[in-house]
C-alpha cells in the first residue's frame, strides 16, 4: 500500500470515526401496535431518519404499553419522546390523578396530533345501546399503562361504578380485543384511539357490532370541568354496522418529552416533521385534517419545550 494510500485511508478511518460520534439514538414511546400511536411514533421516526447524515439522529419507536407507560418511561429517563393523550400529559404535569404525588415537573409538551374519541364497540347480540347497558356485561378495559383503561377509569368514577359492575373487565392489549370480540369472550370492547381504526375495523369485520354512544350528565360534567376533554362525533357509515353518526367525548393525541432532551435534538424532530408536513399527513388518514396552527396549541397543558419553541418562532407561528 502506497502511502498516499494509507494517508487516505487513515483519514476516511478518522472520518468515519467523527461520524459515528455525532451520531445520537432517540426513542420515541408509541402503543399497541394496530393504533395510530404506533404510526404517530414510526411516522416521526421516519421523516427524522431521512435526514440522519446531516443531523446524526436516528430514531426507533417500538411499541409500548401506551400513554402512562411513555410518560414513566420519559421521566425515567428510558425514552426521550412519546405520544400520550392530552388527559395524561396535564396529570402528569401537574401531578394529578394517577400521577398524585409524583409530578412530572420537566415534562415538556412538542406538539398534538389527531382527536382520539373514547369509542366503544359492542356485539350487536350483547343486546348494549347505551353505555349504562355495558352494567353486568363482559368488558375489555384497556392494558395496564394505557390511556384507554385510564380513561375509563375515570368515566366510571364520573358514573360511581367500579370494575365489580361488570361480568369482566378484561386487560387485554389493543391488538388482542378485536378477536376476543369476534371469539365472543367478551360483550365490547373500549378503545381511545383516532378514526378510523384497523382494530376497530377488524372488530365490525369479524362479528355483527356497532359503536355505542358515550354521552349523558357524567360526560357532559366531565367535559366542562376538563379542559384536556371534547365533544366528538364519530361520523355515520366509517364503520360497517353503524350508519348514523354516534356521540361520545375524547382527548387529543400529543407529543411529549423531557426537559432533559437536548434543545437541538426536539427541534431536529419537529422540523422534521413539519418541513415535511404533507407527506406527514399523508401517512395516516387520522392526520388528513390536522392543521399546524392548532397542533402547537390544542391540547397542551405542560410547557412547549424551548426546542419546539425555536423552530415555531422560525416560522413565525409564535
Amino acid at each position: 500500500m502506497t502511502y498516499l494510500k494509507s494517508l487516505a485511508l487513515a483519514g476516511s478511518m478518522a472520518l468515519a470515526t467523527a461520524a459515528t460520534a455525532e451520531e445520537r439514538y432517540i426513542t420515541i414511546g408509541t402503543g399497541g401496535q394496530t393504533g395510530v400511536y404506533f404510526v404517530v411514533g414510526q411516522s416521526i421516526c421516519r421523516l427524522v431518519n431521512r435526514d440522519t447524515p446531516k443531523t446524526g439522529l436516528k430514531c426507533t419507536a417500538p411499541s409500548t404499553g401506551g400513554s402512562i407507560a411513555n410518560i414513566n418511561a420519559i421521566k425515567a429517563g428510558d425514552m426521550d419522546m412519546g405520544v400520550a393523550q392530552s388527559d395524561w400529559q396535564y396529570h402528569a404535569y401537574n401531578g394529578t390523578a394517577k400521577f398524585e404525588g409524583d409530578k412530572f415537573d420537566k415534562e415538556r409538551a412538542v406538539f398534538s396530533v389527531h382527536s382520539e374519541p373514547f369509542n366503544v364497540i359492542a356485539r350487536n347480540d350483547a343486546g348494549i345501546a347505551t353505555f349504562d347497558d355495558l352494567k353486568g356485561k363482559r368488558v375489555n378495559v384497556g392494558n395496564p399503562g394505557s390511556g384507554q383503561l385510564a380513561t375509563m377509569e375515570v368515566v366510571l368514577a364520573a358514573k360511581g361504578w367500579t370494575m365489580a359492575d361488570f361480568a369482566l373487565a378484561s386487560e387485554l392489549k389493543p391488538a388482542e380485543q378485536a378477536a376476543a370480540l369476534g371469539d365472543n369472550k367478551v360483550d365490547a370492547i373500549i378503545y381511545t384511539v383516532g378514526n378510523p381504526n384497523g382494530s376497530i375495523q377488524e372488530a365490525v369485520s369479524t362479528v355483527d357490532a356497532h359503536l355505542v354512544p358515550v354521552t349523558g350528565p357524567e360526560i357532559d360534567k366531565l367535559v366542562s370541568e376538563n379542559p384536556y376533554y371534547a365533544k366528538s362525533i364519530i361520523p355515520g357509515g366509517m364503520y360497517p354496522g353503524t350508519p348514523d353518526d354516534v356521540e361520545t367525548f375524547g382527548v387529543k393525541a400529543t407529543f411529549v418529552t423531557s426537559a432533559d432532551v437536548p434543545d437541538d435534538v426536539v427541534y431536529e424532530v419537529v422540523k422534521a416533521v413539519f418541513d415535511n408536513f404533507d407527506r406527514f399527513k399523508k401517512l395516516h388518514p387520522a392526520f388528513e385534517n390536522l392543521k399546524e396552527e392548532e397542533m402547537i396549541k390544542d391540547g397542551l397543558s405542560a410547557p412547549l419545550h424551548p426546542g419546539a419553541i425555536k423552530y415555531y418562532k422560525e416560522r413565525g407561528w409564535m
